[in-house]
């Protein structure tokens, strides 16, 4: 999967092992029942929207439950358990912290905005978690301080980003530096690098 992505997008071949070491970050994770939580700002928090989609449901795979949950859920309820035993997918639990509204603006009101990320990391985070932080930049502050409080927490950080890599290469475990400078270039080499862990994931933890 690693490869074809590189043949579509040969300029990816110089993170072709941040890419390789940020997998296997995430599939430690997810082997030892961690979850992976997310952030970033404006095109790089709805990136962040996007990769919950993808781990949390079925991505190119259907991921039926196991027979064991299956059954515990008709037996739970045979009407609706039935129903939901074979609609439910497996899921790979990942959270964006982007989306939550009532929490960040109330820390900003009363604390501060910045640190609004780290706040969450701090309430959610565990050691056997993983931070991802996407930063065209690699300096967005907000970003940066739920990083450190990510590694202060014992949780492994991976940075998604762009330029030099800036700050957040410096703190990452992994950090997938791609070779462009502005903005939008940048995002447009994030989406099919996502795209492809999130597949790897899904062929290494589903079977159908």
């Amino acid at each position: 999967m690693l490869n074809e992505l590189i043949k579509r997008y040969p300029v990816l071949e110089s993170v072709k092992d941040s890419i390789q070491a940020a997998y296997e970050i995430l599939e430690a994770c997810y082997e030892d029942g961690g979850k992976l939580l997310i952030a970033g700002n404006g095109g790089s928090a709805a990136d962040s929207e996007h990769i919950v989609g993808e781990l949390m449901k079925g991505f190119v795979k259907r991921r039926p439950l196991s027979e064991e949950m299956k059954k515990a859920l008709m037996e739970t309820d045979p009407e609706r358990g039935s129903e939901l035993a074979e609609k439910l997918q497996g899921g790979l639990p990942a959270i964006a912290l982007t989306n939550h509204a009532a929490l960040s603006s109330a820390f900003a009101n009363d604390v501060d905005g910045t640190l609004s990320y780290a706040q969450q990391v701090n309430g959610y985070g565990v050691s056997k978690d993983v931070f991802l932080g996407i930063s065209t930049s690699g300096n967005a502050e907000n970003v940066m301080y739920a990083a450190v409080t990510a590694k202060a927490k014992g949780m492994k950080v991976l940075g998604l980003t762009g330029k030099d890599g800036g700050k957040l290469a410096k703190i990452a475990d992994a950090a997938i530096i791609v070779p462009e400078k502005e903005t939008y270039k940048i995002q447009e080499l994030h989406l099919p690098i996502y795209h492809a862990l999130c597949l790897m994931l899904e062929e290494r933890f589903y079977e159908k």
